[in-house]
């Protein structure tokens, strides 16, 4: 293990900075080997901070010089340690003019300035812009920005930076030059620019104000055909913000860029949004329905940042949430509103719940759990979590279903009316919510301080003969590192009563008649809720919608599980039902399959999937939704001690048994289910291919020659990237003898499309039949770097993540490949590579024989020398929690 020990940033610390800069003016002479970077600030002291002297933050730069107030410093005049730079002595109005030189075709970390596929692209979040030049690198410091850029002009066609171009020209020796201002206020982590050789489409789009903008999105030659979707996106974005919540573009234009080299999804950059093309790339051959739908989520995400995150920013990075949170909440209500339908809403409900079940709520049960506002970190790249993220989304939406849609729009105004163009905390957002509907919501707090998924334990009492239904909820939060002990939250709990014919009954508590749902707000350990003129013992439906991110415990019967997943008028809630009464079956299979015991799968389980598989009055998206197990890591979640090959033998037995009893009703909806015609991203068309498609995987699960046949059809005759990759999957999984041909013509089709290959990495990758030999095998393609992070998550995350039986084989060697790659990664891209050793952060609920190989691989990393801060803190509190 290293010996020295990464600082611990702490947010009870926060101090505000010592110095504010009002301006900045940049100009880069760019060069892939050496560009020269020239800043201007103007300072001034601080009136709310007591410190003294100017800090600035540098990383990776060479300092050429520095001048204050028009006066040269020398060495004496500051200092550089630990990558910061220090003026003990300065006025209280400072210019200061920096000259530094970066290097940023040596930079494989593609953070600050880099150069990828021979262009120059920025990715100043969260402390990217230290390695461009010397700042105040934190996000309560707010400035306008001019910024000069001069490139080649042959190489280097097209100049982009926030904000509006103001002018633009030739220069001598074949450069050119562009200057773009920005005119509100930006924290240094917003700053971006892009110098390339790149074509665009675009568009003027009026706005609701009459105003025209100019929209652009950005791609390299020969990508041009696939940028109709996201312009698309954007356009819906841009109408939904102001329709939704009032909130306009500010700017006169609004840029995409795609760049095929990127850590994050995309970047929400004031006017300059840079993406990775995984979510600007799209047209009927190449990407999936996944595809397009991730392109229009990332897209709203972050043009709704444009208010968010970039007018309302964060005061220190501890506050993530405040815009990741929100804007997440934004960007799932967009989405839902897109496809315009109830049932389509409550399929992307459902996909929003599974997520948390299968990402967050372990991240909750582990060594790097955190609250939504994390209290310290070592590095903060290791926070953009699905807890910030997701679970941050979901305290948001508690919001909306505390105060109705009308009140959080209220909450909202207010917030923008008091904090537009500055740096706030998750406390003020909390605080504009309360006052605008006049609540107290002081406890609820606690769902930004306290970490761990909260435990929801219910139990019903019908009285006949006074027609009460007294429900009884309590709340528990285990202990999470650091927190032993927990507060009551404030739990918003949506509940409808059943009756025998799967209606709801109208609802009564507390006097007040609520329909045929109510929330009712769980604000102690412990409270009893009366309904009144219950006229029959009811079936209660909890946590509709799921209404609060906690795990339910209710003594439900089988039977009473088959009344919800038959006739629950919540959606969400009826296909809660169907995956408990899976996940009950998938917990038996695995016992029984750790004891070498008979494996046996009952007929009313396969009656219940059977009814929701051929119900025409069910959305198609719906019954997929429905018909997906339980996922092999969530089905771990459930046990006390992992046991990945047992998990994956019950889960496969339990597919197969479908596949096989339900074999002619699958071939029925198959047929029922085709698209024919051109291809179109649309909910319903969508939904048709996913419930054709979940169809062929359980008939691929227990495969004879009809469905291999069926399989190789359609992969042979899709019209679209959806039904070629969900055909191509079933031949792998199904180990069909026609795999290995229809994986060569794939990968012949399509060795010019990146992403399409990244496709075909990640379904290898995720295949049963994968050990880790075929991925060493995989790592020597030609076609596979370590350097791109797509390509390296499409084969190493998706084995690590994606295919738990191959990854924890007994004899350990996913672990001691692990171990090599998170090392290797961690040389050129610290990122990536602690996303990587999150991989391993489970490690203690597994078994002593793989625990003994998990921590030996757990180990050998943190001995590893040069040991970044982003994996060092992974592995450190992965070992000591």
């Amino acid at each position: 293990m290293r010996t020295d020990t990464p600082q611990t940033i702490y947010r009870k610390d926060y101090t505000p900075p010592a110095y504010l800069v009002d301006t900045v003016e940049l100009g880069f002479d760019l060069d892939p080997e050496t560009t020269i970077v020239a800043s201007r600030l103007t300072m001034r002291r601080n009136p709310d901070s007591t410190e003294a002297g100017i800090e600035l933050y540098g990383q990776n730069l060479k300092l050429v010089a520095l001048r204050m107030n028009g006066a040269t410093l020398r060495e004496g005049d500051y200092r550089i340690s630990s990558n910061v730079l220090r003026i003990s002595k300065a006025p209280d109005q400072v210019t200061l003019e920096i000259e530094t030189l970066t290097s940023p075709a040596q930079n494989t970390t593609l953070n600050g300035l880099y150069v990828s596929n021979g262009n120059f692209f920025t990715q100043c979040e969260a402390e990217g812009f230290r390695c461009i030049t010397y700042f105040p690198d934190r996000p309560d410091v707010m400035a306008k920005y001019t910024v000069m850029l001069r490139a080649d002009k042959q190489k280097y066609p097209v100049l982009l930076s926030n904000g509006n171009l103001v002018e633009a020209g030739d220069l001598p020796d074949g450069r050119h030059y562009a200057k773009w201002e920005d005119p509100f206020k930006k924290p240094s982590y917003l700053f971006a620019l892009v110098a390339a050789r790149l074509v665009c489409q675009e568009e003027t789009f009026k706005l609701m104000d009459g105003r025209d903008a100019l929209l652009q999105v950005w791609v390299e030659d020969g990508n041009l055909d696939k940028t109709d979707y996201a312009m698309q996106s954007l356009k819906n974005s841009i109408r939904w913000d102001e329709e939704r919540f009032g909130l306009e573009l500010d700017l006169d234009r609004f840029m995409i860029v795609a760049v095929s080299d990127f850590n994050m999804g995309a970047m929400e950059n004031k006017g300059l949004n840079i993406f990775n093309t995984k979510f600007v790339l799209a047209n009927s051959r190449v990407a999936t329905d996944v595809d397009y739908a991730g392109i229009e989520a990332v897209v709203g995400h972050e043009y709704f940042h444009n208010w968010t995150g970039n007018r309302v920013t964060c005061r220190d990075w501890f506050q993530l949430s405040l815009k990741e949170g929100l804007t997440v909440f934004r960007d799932q209500e967009f989405s839902a509103d897109m496809i315009g339908t109830d049932s389509g809403r409550a399929v992307t409900r459902i996909e929003q719940v599974r997520t948390l079940r299968q990402a967050q709520f372990p991240e909750d049960a582990g060594p790097m759990a955190h609250p939504v506002r994390p209290d310290s970190f070592v590095e903060i790249n290791n926070f953009y979590t699905v807890t910030v993220y997701e679970k941050g989304a979901e305290v948001v939406r508690m919001y909306q279903t505390l105060l109705g849609r009308d009140g959080f729009r209220k909450g909202m105004d207010l917030y923008f009316k008091r904090h537009d163009e500055q740096a706030v905390e998750c406390d003020d957002f909390r605080a504009a919510m309360a006052d605008a509907n006049g609540r107290d919501l002081a406890q609820f707090e606690r769902w930004y301080s306290q970490a761990g998924t909260p435990v929801l334990t219910a139990s019903g009492k019908y009285d006949a003969r006074w027609l009460t239904f007294e429900l009884t909820l309590s709340q528990s939060c285990p202990a999470t590192p650091g927190q032993p002990d927990k507060l009551p939250f404030h739990i918003p709990v949506a509940v409808g009563l059943l009756g025998a014919d799967g209606k709801d009954l109208p609802l009564t508590v507390g006097g007040k008649q609520h329909g045929g749902t109510a929330v009712l707000e769980l604000t102690e350990a412990s409270q009893v809720f009366r309904f009144t003129g219950v006229k029959e013992e009811p079936t209660p439906s909890i946590l509709r919608d799921f209404s609060a991110p906690v795990v339910l415990n209710y003594p439900y019967t089988d039977d009473e599980l088959l009344h919800l997943f038959s006739h629950d008028s919540d959606p969400v809630n009826r296909w809660e039902a169907g995956q408990r009464l899976a996940m009950e079956r998938l917990l038996k299979l695995t016992a029984a399959s750790a004891h070498g015991s008979k494996q046996e799968l009952d007929d009313t389980f396969i009656e219940a999937m059977r009814k929701i598989l051929v119900d025409e009055s069910l959305d198609a998206a719906f019954r997929e939704n429905a018909l997906l197990l339980p996922s092999e890591t969530m089905v771990a979640e459930q046990m006390e001690v992992v046991d990945p090959q047992a998990i994956h033998r019950a889960r496969q037995f339990m597919r197969r048994v479908i596949g096989e009893r339900l074999r002619a009703d699958l071939h029925a909806q198959y047929d029922a289910n085709l698209t024919p015609g051109d291809y179109s991203p649309d909910a319903i068309s969508a939904g048709k291919r996913g419930l054709k498609n979940i169809a062929l995987a359980y008939l691929s699960a227990a495969p004879d020659e009809h469905s291999d046949a069926l399989a190789r059809r359609q992969f042979d005759e899709a019209g679209n990237m959806t039904d070629r990759v969900a055909a191509l999957v079933s031949l792998i999984h199904s180990e069909s003898a026609g795999a290995a041909l229809a994986l060569e013509k794939f990968y012949d089709e399509f060795d010019n499309e990146a992403l399409v290959i990244d496709k075909w990495f990640a379904m290898q990758a995720a295949a049963p039949g994968t050990d880790v030999a075929m991925v060493r095998s995989l790592m020597r393609h030609p076609a596979f770097t370590l350097k791109n992070p797509n390509r390296a998550r499409s084969l190493l995350f998706n084995f690590a993540n994606g295919n738990p039986a191959q990854f924890h084989a007994p004899d350990g060697s996913g672990y001691a490949y692990w171990a090599e790659q998170v090392m290797a990664l961690d040389k050129l891209n610290p990122q990536v590579a602690a996303r990587l050793a999150r991989s391993m952060d489970r490690w203690r609920r597994y078994s002593p024989a793989l625990q003994a190989q998990m921590k030996t691989a757990l180990q050998k990393v943190a001995g590893a020398p040069k040991l970044s801060n982003d994996v060092t803190e992974v592995i450190t509190k992965a070992l000591s929690n």
